[in-house]
C-alpha cells in the first residue's frame, strides 16, 4: 500500500516553542517522523513522505509547500490515477505508532478507515475509495465522517493509543518518553528531559 507522511518542516510542532528551540524542534519532528516511516517500512509498505520543503528521509521525499489538506488531497488524487487500490496517510507525529498498530489500520476493512486523534483530530486514514479527500482544518474527524457520507462510502474507525496519541503539546511529552520505543523518545532522552511525579501527577522535567 502507499503511504502518505505528511511532515511540516519550515516551522515544526510550534506549540512546543516554550519548551525546544526552533532547531530542536526540527530535530525532534525529524526523529518522530523516522519512527513512523520505520512503523510503516516494517511492514512491507511504501511510506513516502510529503514535506513542505527538501528533507532527508528513509524514505522518498515529496515537496508540496501547500496547506496540509490541499497537498494530501493532490497525492491522493496522483495515486489513484495512478492505478493504486488504496492509500494511507499518518501523520509524522505519531511518535507511539509501531508495525503491529500500523498494521491493524491497514488490515481494517472499509471504504474509509479513520484512526482519530484526541481533540477531534485525525491522526491516520486508509482509504479505498479513489473520491474520499481529507479536510484538516477544525473537528477533521467528523468531517472526514461526513465526507465518506456523501460519496456513499462505509467507515471504519480504529481505537488504538498509539495512533490516537500525536505530539503537539508539552505535556505530551510525557507519553513519548513512558511509552515511544523509538528515536523520538531516545532524542528527549539524550536533550535531557525525565519524568517526574509531583503531588500524584507525571511531569517532564529537563536537566540544566
Amino acid at each position: 500500500m502507499d503511504v502518505l507522511v505528511p511532515l511540516a518542516t519550515d516551522e515544526p510542532k510550534t506549540r512546543l516553542a516554550g519548551t525546544l528551540s526552533p532547531s530542536e524542534r526540527s530535530a525532534f519532528a525529524r526523529a518522530m517522523c523516522a519512527d513512523v516511516l520505520e512503523a510503516i517500512s516494517g511492514r512491507d509498505h511504501d511510506p513516502q513522505v510529503l514535506a513542505t520543503t527538501a528533507v532527508d528521509a528513509d524514505a522518498p521525499v515529496t515537496v508540496d509547500d501547500r496547506p496540509l489538506t490541499t497537498a494530501v488531497n493532490a497525492a491522493l488524487a496522483d495515486a489513484f490515477d495512478g492505478g493504486a487500490d488504496a492509500v494511507g496517510v499518518v501523520m509524522a507525529d505519531l511518535a507511539l505508532a509501531t508495525p503491529a498498530a500500523v498494521d491493524r489500520l491497514f488490515e481494517t476493512d472499509g471504504d474509509v478507515v479513520l484512526a482519530p486523534g484526541r481533540g477531534a483530530g485525525t491522526n491516520a486514514v486508509v482509504t479505498r475509495h479513489p473520491e474520499f479527500r481529507t479536510d484538516y482544518h477544525g473537528a477533521s474527524i467528523r468531517d472526514h465522517r461526513e465526507a465518506a457520507h456523501d460519496i456513499g462510502a462505509d467507515v471504519t474507525e480504529v481505537d488504538s493509543f498509539r495512533l490516537a496519541t500525536d505530539v503537539d503539546e508539552p505535556a505530551d511529552l510525557a507519553e513519548v518518553l513512558l511509552h515511544g520505543e523509538g528515536r523520538a523518545r531516545e532524542w528527549l532522552v539524550d536533550a535531557g528531559f525525565a519524568v517526574t511525579v509531583a503531588d500524584g501527577r507525571a511531569e517532564v522535567t529537563r536537566a540544566n
